[in-house]
């Protein structure tokens, strides 16, 4: 697997001095947000219900898997035209798979339910993630000194 608009890389990354003061006000903000996070995470844990009932569960998984089409449709255009974009595509479509074998299986019925959930997690999401997110890597653009 390659990118092939490696060879034509565009230079990212802000500016100096004022894209390192917007960079650390915002990484400043984002680590905050996820400190923030961790007490929230803990109450979820400890008081959300076993099992719920939800009412659209149909349109839940049915949009989740379009989205990921889209964007391996997306990643396949981009990467065919030597887009470095595609790497931004490929990391959401390997987020997205990532989130999709993690509910798959922690929300699977035990049984056959939960025994497919996990063939398909480790034969064809977890996979196709990792592919997804090396792709990403390699086809990011390269960044210039200064």
């Amino acid at each position: 697997m390659s990118c092939t608009g490696q060879s034509a890389r565009q230079p990212v990354g802000l500016s100096r001095p004022r894209g390192a003061a917007i960079s650390g006000r915002a990484g400043t903000a984002l680590l905050g947000l996820g400190l923030v996070m961790v007490p929230w995470i803990v109450y979820l844990h400890t008081d959300l219900p076993a099992a719920v009932h939800a009412e659209h569960w149909d349109w839940a998984w049915t949009g989740l898997d379009a989205i990921e089409a889209l964007g391996l449709i997306t990643s396949g255009l981009l990467l065919r035209r030597g887009d470095t974009r595609v790497s931004l595509t490929a990391t959401v479509v390997a987020t997205l798979l990532t989130v999709d074998a993690w509910f798959d299986t922690m929300t699977a019925a035990p049984g056959a339910d939960l025994a497919l959930a996990l063939v398909m997690a480790v034969c064809v999401e977890i996979p196709l993630a990792v592919t997804c997110a090396v792709l990403a890597w390699r086809c990011f653009p390269a960044r210039t000194a200064g």
